[in-house]
C-alpha cells in the first residue's frame, strides 16, 4: 500500500498549528521553507512506483498480497537488512545529498518496544497489542514516521516534580477515551510528519516506580492542541546556487508543544510503568543506529569527493602530504562501512524474535561515526583551502564589471573553467563552512543521544568477558576472575 508523493502532501494538510519566523504557516507543503525538504520526502515515495525503482524501494508482502516500503519492514533475515541498506543508499543517490529524518530510521525505534511486550503485559497487555497495532500499522501504511525524544529540561539538577512540573512531558489526567498529556518536545520534521513515538528522556527513574512522567504513545501529528514551534529554515535565505545543500536538504526542526492533548487509550504504548520507559531508553536505537551510521558514511563519501575534486583543480593530488590527508578520509569512510557490514554479518535475534545487527558493532561503529566526523570536516577544509571562505557569490561572478575579473581568476585551466570551480567551491562551502553545516554537525553529534551516552551504549554492548576469558587462559589465572563468579564485585 505504497503512498504517491501527492498523497503525502495532502496528509499534511490537515490544519495543523505551525510555527516559523514569526508567522503561523498556513500550508506546509507551499511554504517556502519547508517545500524543498517536503519535495524531498514526496520524491522518495514516488521513487517506490518509479519502474527503475521500485524493485529496490519495495516488497511483495505474501502475507496480504500488497506491496510495502522497504523501510518500515520487520527486519527478520540478513538479507532484510541489506535490502534496507540498498533502499537508503538509492534514496541518497537519487536525491543527491543526506537526509536523516526521512522515517525510516525513526521507525526502528517502536521495534524496540515490539521487543519489550512481555515487559508491557506486565502491566496491560493492552499495552503490547497497541505496539502491534501500531508496527502493523507502520509496515502496511509507511506514514511519515519520526520520533519525539527530547525534551526542554529544564534545571536537571531537579526532579521535574520540584521546577515546573512542564519541562518534562506527563499525564495531567486521565478520562475514559484516554490520557491528557502537558509538556513539550523537540523533533526534528515533526511539522511535516505524519505521526511520531513519542517516549521519554529520564533515564534514571530512581524509587519512583508509577510516575506521571513513564509514558510512551503513538500521536498524530496534525493532532488537535499540538502546536510546531520551529526553528528558522536555511532555505531562501541566499540563492541556491551559492548554499545548494541548504537551500535542498534543510530538516527543520520542531519544539512541539502538548497543550492539554488527549491521546486515545489504543495509542498508548506504556503509561506509569518506569520499567519499561528505562527499558526504551536503554534499547532506543537498538535497530534505528543502523541508517543513522548509513547517512554518516554518505557525508563522508561528499567530504572525500569535495576534497579529491578540490585537490585535482589545483594540481596538488600527488603531493603525499595531501595525499595521507585523502587517506585519512578514506580509512574514516571504510571504518563506518566495515561496522555496517560486520553488524549485518553477525546480526543476532533480539529478545522480540527480530534480527538486530550486532549490537557491540553497531554501537562501537556509532561512536566512530560521530566522533571523527569534526576532525573529518577539517581535514575537508584543509584540503579545500581559503578560498572557500573567500569566493564572491554567483551575483558577483555574473555582475558584468566583475566577471571577466572572476572568470579569469577562477578558470584553473582548459578542463576547469571559472563556472566549475565556482560550483566546486559553493558545494564545500555549504557541506564543511556554512551555517547550514554547522547546524548540521551539531545534529550528527546530538541527534542518536550525546556522546557520553554512546560510548554508555558501547560499554553496555561489548563483550567484556570474551577478553577476560583470554586473559585468564594466557596468564593461567585460576581465581575469580568473570563477573558471574564474583557476586560482591
Amino acid at each position: 500500500m505504497i503512498r504517491t508523493g501527492e498523497e503525502y502532501r495532502e496528509s499534511i494538510r490537515d490544519g495543523r498549528e505551525v510555527y516559523i519566523d514569526g508567522e503561523r504557516v498556513r500550508d506546509v507543503p507551499s511554504h517556502p521553507m519547508f517545500k524543498p525538504i517536503v519535495d524531498v520526502r514526496a520524491h522518495i515515495y514516488d521513487m517506490a512506483h518509479d519502474p527503475k525503482l521500485s524493485s529496490v524501494m519495495t516488497y511483495l508482502d505474501p502475507t496480504i498480497g500488497e506491496v510495502n516500503a522497504i523501510g518500515p519492514k520487520l527486519p527478520h533475515t540478513r538479507d532484510d537488512w541489506r535490502a534496507k541498506r540498498a533502499a537508503v543508499d538509492a534514496i541518497l543517490d537519487d536525491i543527491g545529498g543526506v537526509v536523516t529524518r526521512i522515517g525510516d530510521e525513526t521507525v526502528g525505534e517502536m521495534w524496540s518496544l515490539y521487543d519489550g511486550q512481555s515487559l508491557l503485559n506486565q502491566v496491560d497487555p493492552a499495552f503490547s497489542e497497541n505496539i502491534r497495532r501500531h508496527v502493523a500499522h507502520a509496515v502496511h501504511h509507511d506514514p511519515f514516521h519520526v520520533s519525539a525524544n527530547t525534551d526542554p529540561k529544564g534545571d536537571r539538577s531537579r526532579r521535574p516534580q520540584d521546577q515546573d512540573p512542564d519541562m518534562l512531558l506527563h499525564v495531567v489526567r486521565e478520562t475514559n477515551r484516554g490520557i491528557v498529556v502537558r509538556g513539550a518536545k523537540y523533533e526534528t520534521a515533526a511539522a511535516y510528519a505524519n505521526q511520531a513515538f513519542v517516549k521519554p528522556t529520564i533515564a534514571n527513574w530512581g524509587d519512583d516506580e508509577l510516575s506521571d512522567y513513564a509514558i510512551g504513545f503513538v500521536v498524530d501529528m496534525g493532532h488537535p492542541g499540538l502546536k510546531h514551534i520551529c526553528r528558522t529554515g536555511f532555505a531562501g535565505r541566499r540563492p541556491i546556487e551559492d548554499y545548494p545543500l541548504a537551500n535542498r536538504f534543510d530538516e527543520i526542526d520542531t519544539l512541539v508543544v502538548f497543550d492539554d492533548v488527549e491521546i486515545p487509550w489504543e495509542n498508548v504504548l506504556f503509561y506509569r510503568h518506569t520499567q519499561a520507559a528505562a527499558y526504551i531508553r536503554a534499547t532506543l536505537y537498538r535497530y534505528s543506529a543502523f541508517p543513522f551510521i548509513q547517512r554518516t558514511m554518505h557525508v563522508a563519501d561528499l567530504l572525500i569527493g569535495t576534497a579529491l575534486f578540490n585537490v585535482r583543480q589545483t594540481g596538488l593530488d600527488r603531493q603525499q602530504a595531501v595525499q595521507e590527508k585523502l587517506a585519512a578520509l578514506a580509512v574514516y569512510r571504510e571504518g563506518i562501512n566495515a561496522h555496517l557490514t560486520a553488524a549485518i554479518d553477525q546480526a543476532e535475534i533480539s529478545p522480540g524474535g527480530l534480527l538486530m545487527p550486532n549490537q557491540s558493532l553497531l554501537y562501537t561503529g556509532r561512536v566512530l561515526a560521530s566522533s571523527q566526523l569534526p576532525q573529518m570536516m577539517h581535514i575537508a577544509r584543509e584540503l579545500c583551502g581559503g578560498q572557500l571562505a573567500v569566493t564572491p557569490d554567483l551575483a558577483t561572478f555574473d555582475l558584468p564589471e566583475t566577471a571577466p575579473w572572476l572568470e579569469k581568476f577562477y578558470t584553473i585551466n582548459e578542463a576547469w573553467d571559472a563556472t566549475d570551480r565556482r560550483k566546486l567551491l559553493a558545494f564545500g562551502r555549504d557541506l564543511i563552512n556554512s551555517d547550514y553545516a554547522g547546524h548540521r554537525l551539531t545534529f550528527q553529534l546530538f541527534a542518536q543521544s550525546p556522546p557520553f551516552a554512546n560510548l554508555a551504549a558501547v560499554h553496555q554492548s561489548f563483550d567484556w568477558d570474551g577478553a577476560l576469558r583470554r586473559v585468564q587462559r594466557a596468564a593461567g589465572l585460576s581465581g575469580r576472575v568473570l563477573p558471574e563468579d564474583d557476586a560482591d564485585r
